[in-house]
């Protein structure tokens, strides 16, 4: 009820002509140019406003403020307020007063942006009233509809599943796959680190084989062959004189000693 008391102006224009029209005789609608546009009957101050849902145009004396007509509108487009067929600047409004008698009038601008700004003011009233019809519906038809009981019943239980998460036993989750972007890092193999197997000592045998035998005088007799086979052989054995069954050079020397004549090459091994 306090809304409904409380009034809101929604356009103010202080130059309006105000005319009396002649009865309508035909159903195409009225024409401005039937009307005495130089003559107007009367001039003054032009408000509209607003009381809930309904809208008033008021006709108001420019200096008084007094109010001349009042054309109360339930709805626009409708029959409160009309357009003429010949102009955008003329309307034709019912204009009411307390004892319920209603009449038709004509009101014109002068400018035709006070009409357009006159015109804007009661469509937006109008769509605000539609908009807040079509809510208070809606909120009444969702009061009528049966409420969803999403509440638990009694010893009602859900379960939840959710990946990756360890298990009671102590089991961790398993690594996530890496994506294309991403490298992919495995954990080390279970049993603790590689054994490397260990490297064995040197026998005595071995180092005795690569003990550097003595200089060899080069008027010795022994031959170059003599001195490879007492690089491989111990040192204990490499004191031995070599024995004509033992020697693998034996014909290789023989073959040597046969030819007297030639000079004797220089042999290609190298003397340590």
């Amino acid at each position: 009820a306090a809304e409904l008391e409380y009034e809101s102006v929604l356009c103010v224009k202080p130059d309006v002509n105000v005319y009396r029209i002649p009865p309508r005789t035909s159903n195409r609608g009225y024409r401005a140019s039937d009307w005495k546009l130089d003559n107007p009957d009367w001039t003054g101050r032009l408000r509209v406003t607003s009381k809930g849902k309904t809208a008033y145009i008021k006709l108001e004396d420019k200096v008084s403020g007094e109010l001349f007509a009042q054309a109360p509108i339930d709805q626009y487009p409708g029959i409160a307020v009309e357009t003429v067929a010949d102009s955008s600047r003329y309307f034709v409004i019912r204009i009411q007063d307390g004892t319920g008698r209603s009449a038709f009038i004509g009101i014109g601008f002068t400018d035709r942006g006070d009409a357009f700004d006159f015109n804007v003011s009661l469509q937006d009233h109008f769509k605000w009233v539609k908009q807040e019809t079509e809510i208070s519906k809606e909120s009444q038809e969702a009061d009528t509809r049966p409420k969803l009981d999403l509440g638990f019943k009694e010893g009602q239980t859900i379960k939840l599943n959710i990946g990756n998460m360890t298990s009671k036993k102590g089991g961790a989750a398993k690594p996530r796959v890496a994506g294309s972007g991403g490298l992919s890092l495995l954990p080390p193999p279970p049993g603790g680190k590689i054994a490397v197997p260990p490297i064995p000592p040197p026998s005595s045998t071995a180092i005795a084989n690569h003990v550097t035998p003595p200089p060899v005088q080069k008027s010795s007799n022994a031959s170059n062959a003599d001195i490879l086979l007492d690089l491989d052989a111990p040192a204990a054995a490499s004191k031995a004189p070599v024995s004509a069954t033992t020697d693998l050079w034996g014909d290789f020397s023989t073959a040597s000693s046969a030819v007297p004549n030639q000079a004797p090459q220089q042999s290609n091994w190298v003397q340590f």
